[in-house]
C-alpha cells in the first residue's frame, strides 16, 4: 500500500541499549521513519516508535495494550518462581483499564503532589546532611564519589522515609534491589524473595500501628476502608514498585545532572546567579538525558496505522523516549542542552494514563539536589576529565562512579 514502510531486521534495540554510545544511536534513529520494524531483546521482532507525535499517539490509544500476558513474551521477571512472579509483574505499568484505573485511583489518593510538597522540608534536610558529610567522607586528597555518597543515598533515604521503611533497613533493601539486576539468576531469586518477605513483614508491622502517616500506612488505611479494591498481594507489589522504580531512576538523574553541571562551570554559575531557573534545568536534563530511555513494551490489539505503516494485530510495540525527546519536529535545537528552555513538554515521565506517579517527587528531589550542589561552587569539581566519564542516559547510569574533589574550608566539620 502506498506510503507504507516495509521492515527487515531494522534497528537492534539490544545492541543500542548495551552500547556505550547509545545516545548517538538514539539520534540516528530519528534519521529514519518514526515507526520502523526492528528487533527487541532476544532477537524478538518489534515495532520501534521513535517520533514524538507517534509515541504520544501510542500512549493514548487503548488499542496498544500494556498487558503482555497473552503475547507469549517472557519478561525479565518470568524466570522467577511462580509464587514470586506476580509481585514484580503485576504492577501499574503492566495493567490496562479497568484494573489499571482501579489500582491507580487507590495509590493516587495518597501519593499526591500535596504529600510531596509537605515532604519537601525533609528532602531539603536529608540533602543537606548528605552534602555536609562529603567533607567527612573525602579522602586526604579531597576525593569522594558523588554517586555512592549522594546520588544513591538521597533517593534511598527520601523514598524509604516517605514510604515508611525504617532508616536502619534501607541498606538492606538497596542490596536486595541490586541483586534483582545483578545478572546472577540465583541471586535474583534470593533477592526477589527477600524483598517480598521484607515488604510483607513491613505491611504487617504498619498495619498494627495506629497513627502512621507514612505512605505505606496510608495505603493500608485505604485498603481497609475499601478492602475489595486492593488485595494484600497488590499492596505489596505496589509498595515494591514505588520503592524500586524511584530509586534507580532518581539516582541516575542526579548523577547525570551533576556531571552536566560540573563539566561546564558556566552552567553552574548561571544557575547560581538565577536559582529560579533550576526547575527548568531539571526539566531540560530529563528531556535530553533522562533515565527513562524506553517505555513499557506494548502489544497491538488490532491493526493500527501509525507513522505511515500498518502495525498488525498481535505485534509488539516499543516506544523510544530517548529519541522522541530530541525530535526536531517537536523541539527547536533538540540536540542542544538548553537549561532555559521554556516549551518543554518532554516524555521523561511518560504520557497519558500511565504517566509516572512519582513525577512530582522526582522533580522535587532533582530541584533540591541541584540547588544545593549549585550553591557549593566552587568547592566541588570533577576529579576526572569530563570526556572520560560516561554521559549515556540509561536506566542505571547512577551506578557509575562520579569522582569529585571536595575543597574543604577551615570551618568544615572535622572528619569523624
Amino acid at each position: 500500500m502506498a506510503g507504507e514502510q516495509q521492515g527487515g531486521d531494522g534497528p537492534q534495540l539490544a545492541e543500542i541499549l548495551s552500547s556505550p554510545r547509545r545516545d548517538e544511536a538514539y539520534g540516528r534513529l530519528l534519521e529514519g521513519p518514526p515507526v520502523v520494524e526492528g528487533r527487541h531483546m532476544a532477537d524478538i521482532p518489534v515495532w520501534l516508535v521513535t517520533g514524538y507525535d507517534e509515541i504520544v499517539a501510542v500512549l493514548t490509544d487503548p488499542r496498544f495494550s500494556n498487558d503482555l500476558s497473552d503475547s507469549g513474551l517472557t519478561g525479565a521477571f518470568m524466570s522467577l518462581p511462580e509464587d514470586l512472579r506476580p509481585y514484580f509483574t503485576a504492577t501499574l505499568a503492566a495493567y490496562d483499564p479497568p484494573d489499571h484505573t482501579r489500582l491507580r485511583k487507590v495509590v493516587s489518593r495518597e501519593f499526591t503532589t500535596r504529600r510531596v510538597l509537605r515532604f519537601r522540608p525533609r528532602i531539603e534536610a536529608i540533602t543537606g546532611e548528605l552534602l555536609d558529610d562529603l567533607a567527612r567522607l573525602a579522602d586526604i586528597d579531597g576525593l569522594v564519589d558523588l554517586v555512592e555518597h549522594f546520588a544513591h543515598q538521597l533517593p534511598i533515604r527520601v523514598i524509604g522515609e516517605l514510604l515508611g521503611v525504617p532508616a536502619g533497613d534501607q541498606h538492606r533493601w538497596r542490596s536486595l534491589a541490586e541483586g534483582l539486576t545483578a545478572g546472577d539468576p540465583g541471586r535474583g531469586v534470593t533477592s526477589a524473595r527477600g524483598l517480598v518477605d521484607y515488604m510483607s513483614q513491613l505491611v504487617t508491622t504498619r498495619r498494627k500501628a495506629e497513627d502512621g502517616d507514612d505512605l505505606l500506612s496510608r495505603l493500608i488505611h485505604v485498603q481497609e476502608e475499601d478492602g475489595d479494591r486492593l488485595s494484600d498481594e497488590e499492596l505489596v507489589a505496589l509498595s515494591l514498585s514505588i520503592l524500586l522504580a524511584g530509586h534507580r531512576t532518581t539516582a541516575a538523574l542526579i548523577r547525570t545532572g551533576a556531571l552536566l553541571l560540573l563539566s561546564a562551570p558556566e552552567r553552574f554559575e548561571a544557575l547560581r546567579n538565577a536559582p529560579e531557573r533550576i526547575a527548568a534545568a531539571v526539566e531540560e536534563i530529563l528531556r535530553r538525558y533522562g533515565p527513562a530511555e524506553i517505555g513499557t513494551l506494548r502489544v497491538c490489539r488490532e491493526p493500527v496505522r501509525l507513522g505511515g505503516v500498518l502495525i498488525p494485530r498481535g505485534a509488539l510495540v516499543q516506544v523510544v523516549f530517548a529519541s522522541a525527546n530530541r525530535d526536531p519536529r517537536r523541539f527547536s535545537g533538540a540536540e542542544e542542552l538548553d537549561l532555559t528552555r521554556a516549551d518543554n513538554a518532554h516524555l521523561g515521565f511518560g504520557h497519558g494514563i500511565h504517566y509516572c506517579l512519582g513525577a512530582a517527587l522526582a522533580r522535587a528531589v532533582g530541584e533540591i539536589a541541584f540547588g544545593r550542589l549549585v550553591g557549593m561552587t566552587p568547592r566541588l569539581c570533577l576529579a576526572t576529565p569530563a570526556e572520560e566519564l560516561s554521559l549515556t542516559p540509561g536506566l542505571s547510569p547512577g551506578e557509575k562512579a562520579l569522582p569529585v574533589r571536595f575543597v574543604q574550608r577551615a570551618d568544615d566539620p572535622a572528619p569523624r
